[in-house]
């Protein structure tokens, strides 16, 4: 599953928490993108692949030797490989995204964009060449580029330029928390890890235990990654009454926030996760039964 596909879309009365105080910063109309983090390479390669072998019951992977005559002191380091084959792969999934999408929210074009840091390391070079390949086969879709570290200013001050965003593994990890604020925080993320046959699908965010016991936290990050997941299983089988599903499970999630009234703390509000979920779940099988 090499392709961590993480949507970012704030819906209508979602409030972000800035200095402290709940407002409205980013318009629901702004903000609607695909980011897609390469899922098996990159920094994190090393630790994917002595999991790997330690669930396979293989040999501990360990990385080669290098020296650093320059540097001082214990020095370690993780390699950060990048191949064609895996980018190639994360960024056709991209472009086919784009395609299903209904283009970048400040002028309806479908794009996809490449952030890499190609002025620095050969790894994004190679990213970079790539995407650029793959490009050539939907001459229909427009392209872009950014340097990860402008990608953040960006990402914050003109989120409507952004359809469908296509990075590495580290880049992607790190890009897509800050992208949780503009669509309410953590609570909010859904996401999905995709290959070509197989997906899962969870939350962005990580376990909470300072929270455990408590039913406070928002369960609509695991909503909207369970209505991805259907609309993943829709269009792999050409099922549509799977994707109406999943149209409903988001159009429920959608009309739950606009109401703004009972809403976990992380929007602005103190209702239990429990009873955010059992709203929706209401709302969800009411719709359903009216089809």
């Amino acid at each position: 599953m090499y392709a961590n596909v993480r949507p970012v879309k704030l819906f209508e009365g979602v409030m972000h928490k800035v200095h402290g105080k709940f407002r409205q910063i980013w318009e629901p109309e702004m903000v609607d993108m695909t980011i897609l983090r390469e899922n098996t390479e990159g920094l994190y390669h090393s630790l994917l692949k002595r999991a790997s072998n330690r669930a396979q019951g293989m040999p501990e992977y360990t990385i080669p030797d290098v020296e650093f005559p320059d540097l001082k002191g214990e020095v370690v380091y993780d390699p950060r490989p990048i191949s064609s084959h895996g980018t190639e792969r994360l960024v056709k999934m991209g472009f086919e995204i784009c395609q299903t999408r209904n283009g970048a929210p400040i002028d309806g074009t479908s794009r996809v964009s490449c952030i890499d840091k190609s002025n620095v390391t050969r790894g994004c070079q190679l990213f970079r060449r790539t995407f650029d390949s793959v490009a050539n086969n939907y001459p229909n879709i427009a392209t872009d580029y950014g340097y990860i570290d402008a990608f953040t200013q960006w990402l914050t001050r003109t989120p409507e330029h952004y359809d469908v965003v296509v990075t590495s593994n580290m880049f992607g990890d790190i890009a897509t928390d800050l992208a949780s604020v503009l669509q309410g925080g953590m609570g909010m993320a859904g996401s999905g890890n995709i290959g070509d046959n197989h997906a899962f699908f969870e939350p962005v965010h990580g376990s909470a235990p300072k929270y455990a016991g408590m039913n406070k936290v928002n369960p609509i990050a695991s909503v909207n990654s369970i209505q991805m997941m259907m609309d993943w299983l829709g269009r792999k089988h050409g099922n549509t009454e799977i994707l109406d599903v999943a149209n409903t499970i988001e159009q429920s999630v959608s009309a739950h926030l606009s109401e703004g009234k009972q809403l976990t703390y992380d929007l602005g509000g103190d209702a239990s996760c429990s009873m955010v979920g059992d709203l929706i779940a209401q709302r969800l099988a009411k719709s359903l039964s009216e089809q």
